[in-house]
């Protein structure tokens, strides 16, 4: 097993510590705070242990409200808000020492027949077609900032093949839309709750930064202060996130220091897994 697969597992790896309360552990990326993506992953699998077998997580609705120490571990105190025959509800909150950091309703649904339709997926490369994070850094070495290089470098549980690169090597605005395929580096266990929570944790990635791409800049940008506030994901049909998903961004709407993005996640047959949703902070910092 990869270091970075092990860190996942370790992020997942939840302990129960009296009734519907766990501790997860915390990695340090050397942030100094924790990815958000983490913290909604540990979410999802926190709840998901409250929940009955016959149902699914459909729905999650979390606020960031502090930055979160990636020293300590985090505390998940679940409450179990309604039990339906058809619906479970769920709250969690995750706090370190004692303070919330972050707060999640989740919506559980027992598996039902119903109507059909979804977004296109459209026309797009296939993973196998496109180069890999290390063979981008060396065709373009001398072209991305040192920032972007060094993100693409950074060790993760997850392998990521974007679609276009022309942005980071041009500061010039552009449509508010990115895509790219993404998958673990290696196989998870045959568990829905586990793949979502993975997703939950891949769903942070360069979300925000959609944001940026009509003003030309990058998610490292100095003149601005950026923070997740709110995250969303629905997850519409089964799916494995050890197989290639196409992570479709897109950014409506920026006004008054916050932004808002929005994401899909395809299957390599087009069908459409999730949809995710995030406002964040995008503050000029000024000088």
């Amino acid at each position: 097993m990869s270091h970075a697969i092990q860190i996942l597992h370790n992020v997942l790896s939840l302990k129960e510590t009296g009734p519907n309360t766990y501790l997860g552990q915390s990695h340090n990326p050397g942030w100094n705070r924790v990815y958000g993506g983490q913290v909604i992953a540990q979410a999802i699998m926190a709840v998901t242990k409250t929940a009955r077998q016959d149902v699914t997580c459909h729905s999650m609705h979390g606020y960031f409200m502090r930055p979160g120490n990636p020293q300590k571990p985090i505390d998940y105190k679940i409450d179990p808000v309604h039990d339906g025959r058809s619906f479970q509800t769920r709250m969690v909150y995750a706090n370190q020492d004692p303070e919330t950091i972050f707060a999640m309703g989740a919506s559980f649904h027992k598996t039902e027949q119903g109507l059909d339709h979804q977004d296109e997926m459209g026309s797009v490369p296939k993973p196998d077609d496109l180069p890999s994070i290390e063979q981008l850094i060396t065709d373009y070495k001398d072209q991305f900032p040192p920032e972007v290089t060094a993100y693409f470098q950074s060790e993760r549980p997850f392998e990521m093949r974007p679609i276009d690169v022309s942005r980071y090597v041009s500061p010039t605005p552009k449509p508010a839309k990115q895509s790219f395929w993404i998958k673990t580096v290696a196989p998870l266990k045959d568990d829905l709750a586990l793949h979502q929570a993975a997703m939950g944790y891949a769903s942070d990635f360069t979300l925000l930064d959609t944001a940026l791409i009509p003003h030309g800049k990058l998610l490292f940008d100095p003149s601005l202060m950026m923070a997740s506030l709110d995250h969303a994901i629905w997850f519409h049909r089964p799916f494995r996130i050890d197989d290639w998903l196409l992570y479709r961004q897109t950014s409506s709407n920026a006004f008054g220091a916050r932004s808002l993005c929005h994401g899909q996640f395809f299957d390599q047959k087009g069908n459409l897994v999730a949809s995710t949703a995030q406002e964040g902070l995008t503050r000029p910092i000024k000088k």
